[in-house]
């Protein structure tokens, strides 16, 4: 990707995740992390240039929020960018930001996502945004157990069965260790097959423990020129590059033609522009956007383009443990966590926070040079990330 200067990520403020904020209103709820990401950057609100703003709109039903956030926000006076697409509202946020300090419109852009789902109707937002016959996909969001089906179908019931339940519970002790996770239930493998039969079935093969939440809080991160990041802190985690796709055909409500998905295509074009050939090797860890368990496993093979099974060995092999050979969501991942307006942003500070050395107790063992994150929506719109350790040479 081309750019006029490199960009490093050098501060970034969560908020706990939870089911229910009473204790605070969006402004405040979204000050938390704020404070939390100048503090961490070691600058004031002064310092910051320009801030971009996301969330799902629909979801909390009030218009342009951004304009009552300013007292949270500490965006008063200062140039402000308002971003919203859907479920990757959180990644195009990131990738706004990235593009403001990169053209050299401004020095440092602090980005907010959040969501308080507890004061809307998620299901009522779905619902109404698209037309109710020829869009009745879309209306499930997330919720849908096709994916579950398919893996079945390929790998039989009782090995997909069980990698996604082992998925599961890897994701849960990866939250275990993340003070901010929103869900932290302490599975142990033994549970398996208890969980598989008792946990309430939503859709098909798809049961409520398979299923990420939805979850009230907010993420915060700072970007600063190359200049200024260096300047300004110790080890930035740089944005080295960054894809979007967004494909109809996806879509298509008429017959099963083939189709290449999101996540493939977005991978093949990253992975093409960075000259990476074996990604398990030359990437060290990977924040996914993992809606539910089956999702989870399924995506792996998509994003490292991986043939036959080998993204279910990974799983059972435990490469994707924060211990293992390709650490997945040490945070605990999606399922952990979703505040939807945030939720992709998390994944890319995650995989900043790892690069920094800065994640606390979910800090994977191995020196993370190069990361990969992602952030996904309900039209299957695919945001793909590559961060560094050290600054990329531009190439201009």
């Amino acid at each position: 990707m081309k750019r006029n200067r490199n960009v490093g990520i050098i501060g970034v403020g969560q908020t706990v995740y939870s089911s229910h904020r009473e204790d605070v209103n969006q402004p405040e709820m979204i000050y938390e992390a704020v404070e939390a990401a100048l503090k961490h950057a070691g600058i004031t609100i002064d310092d910051v240039d320009c801030v971009v703003h996301g969330n799902m709109e629909l979801f909390e039903m009030v218009h342009q929020p951004d304009l009552w956030h300013t007292i949270g926000t500490g965006s008063f006076g200062k140039e402000c960018l308002r971003v919203t697409t859907g479920g990757t509202t959180g990644a195009t946020l990131v990738c706004a930001a990235d593009h403001l300090v990169a053209s050299g419109l401004h020095d440092i852009v602090m980005a907010i996502g959040f969501e308080k789902l507890q004061e809307g109707h998620t299901t009522g937002g779905i619902t109404n945004m698209a037309d109710p016959l020829w869009a009745r996909q879309l209306q499930t969001g997330a919720l849908t157990g096709m994916t579950a089906a398919d893996v079945i179908d390929e790998f039989g019931e009782e090995r997909a069965k069980k990698v996604s339940m082992d998925y599961r519970i890897i994701m849960d002790k990866h939250a275990m260790k993340n003070p901010y996770a929103h869900r932290r239930l302490g599975l142990e493998f033994s549970q398996a097959d208890e969980l598989s039969k008792t946990s309430p079935a939503l859709v098909g093969e798809l049961r409520m423990i398979h299923m990420c939440s939805q979850s009230d809080g907010a993420c915060v991160m700072i970007f600063a020129s190359e200049e200024k990041a260096k300047k300004l802190c110790k080890q930035p985690a740089w944005i080295k590059d960054h894809i979007t796709a967004h494909r109809e055909e996806m879509f298509c409500v008429f017959g099963d033609a083939p189709y290449i998905t999101t996540h493939k295509y977005a991978a093949q074009k990253l992975f093409e522009r960075n000259n990476i050939k074996n990604p398990r090797t030359e990437i060290d860890l990977f924040e996914m956007y993992d809606p539910s368990s089956w999702w989870g496993l399924d995506w792996l093979r998509e994003f490292l383009l991986l043939e036959g099974d080998e993204h279910l060995k990974m799983i059972e092999n435990g490469d994707i443990k924060i211990e293992g050979a390709f650490p997945v969501n040490p945070s605990g991942g999606v399922i952990a966590s979703n505040p939807i307006g945030a939720t992709a942003m998390v994944r890319v500070a995650e995989a900043a926070l790892q690069i920094m050395k800065a994640a606390g107790d979910h800090q994977v063992p191995k020196d993370v040079k190069q990361a990969m994150a992602s952030g996904f929506g309900g039209t299957m719109w695919t945001v793909l990330f590559l961060l560094t350790k050290e600054p990329p040479v531009l190439n201009n």
